[in-house]
């Protein structure tokens, strides 16, 4: 090891340790969009995902397959079908979900079995259980469309999801849902992942998505005057939303931030939207302080308000050390 490294690698080990603190324990469901796998971002995701929960953080991924279904709808000549911004699932979209979902449960669960030597999987043990944890209802006829076979979230299995996790395992979620009569409905992962995590008060919502998150001018194109809005107060986020139009593609920007602001105000203290085309930005949002994509986060969490003078007076008077029988005592916090 340089001298350089151990120089760079101390300090910056001990600015994270209070992280990987804060962390174990807590419950974090991750969206990831199909576009990531399609996109080859699989094997770091998971990588970095399997670190994370070696650390105690307990983790509910669910996957998106929009491109995948897509792909399998044009091999078989078949156009994909949209409206209000959800597929309409007939039978042959309803057998390509079905496929897909097949397809890349199986990529996932062979990407956490790799243990290779030199490569952050090595040793770890990640077990991935998947279940018919969703319970969902058809979305029905809306303004005279008929989505046929696409559903929504009617409940979650909040105690079979919880006693997975207690098991030490990550919980692995296809968007799809079962009806009591057992029929199967194509789900959205976004509400998905936001009805799992506001049914298990998850401490974090993360998508991992095509966007780079919410930009401080929303609307105008990258630049060093228009940066990603890393911190967005819930009220803020309501206001833009109300301003901007309907949401209709994943890219819009109001599409992954709806579901970020229903998450918060149902009782998610924490909601993320994070770029999967930045590699590590799992690690960097969650264990850096300012993170790379952009949080929504409950104003009544992280309240703030103008310091007065009296306030400071009062924190000075309370970290203020004083003299007692000659020896230098610190004041009582308490």
């Amino acid at each position: 090891m340089s001298a350089v490294f151990n120089f760079t690698f101390v300090p910056w080990f001990r600015s994270v340790a209070p992280y990987i603190h804060m962390h174990r324990g807590k419950t974090f469901v991750v969206g990831i969009a199909g576009e990531a796998i399609a996109a080859g971002k699989l094997q770091h995701i998971a990588q970095d995902l399997a670190l994370i929960q070696s650390m105690g953080v307990k983790i509910v991924l669910v996957h998106g397959f929009r491109p995948q279904v897509n792909e399998q709808l044009k091999a078989k000549g078949h156009a994909a079908k949209y409206s209000h911004g959800m597929r309409i699932t007939d039978e042959v979209a309803l057998d390509c979900a079905q496929e897909a979902a097949g397809q890349l449960r199986y990529e996932i669960e062979a990407a956490f079995s790799q243990g290779l030597p030199n490569t952050p999987m090595a040793g770890s043990t990640v077990r991935v259980i998947s279940g018919n944890f969703i319970t969902a209802r058809p979305v029905g006829v809306v303004d005279g469309v008929d989505f046929q076979h696409s559903g929504l979230v009617r409940k979650v299995d909040v105690a079979g999801i919880t006693r997975t996790l207690d098991f030490g395992a990550m919980v692995l979620l296809s968007p799809f849902g079962f009806s009591p009569t057992g029929e199967a409905f194509n789900l959205a992962m976004e509400e998905v992942a936001t009805s799992v995590a506001i049914a298990l008060q998850a401490d974090k919502l993360i998508f991992l998505t095509e966007v780079p998150g919410i930009r401080v001018k929303p609307g105008e194109p990258e630049s060093e005057d228009n940066p990603v809005d890393t911190e967005l107060p819930l009220d803020a986020a309501e206001k833009l939303l109300a301003a901007l139009p309907s949401t209709q593609n994943p890219t819009d920007t109001g599409f992954y931030l709806q579901h970020c602001v229903t998450a918060c105000k149902a009782g998610v203290e924490r909601s993320h939207i994070l770029p999967f085309a930045m590699d590590g930005s799992l690690l960097l949002e969650i264990y850096v302080h300012d993170g790379v994509g952009t949080m929504v986060v409950d104003e009544k969490l992280e309240s703030l308000r103008e310091a007065t003078a009296d306030d400071v007076g009062g924190i000075l008077q309370l970290i203020e050390p004083f003299e007692k029988d000659g020896t230098l005592v610190k004041r009582d916090r308490t």
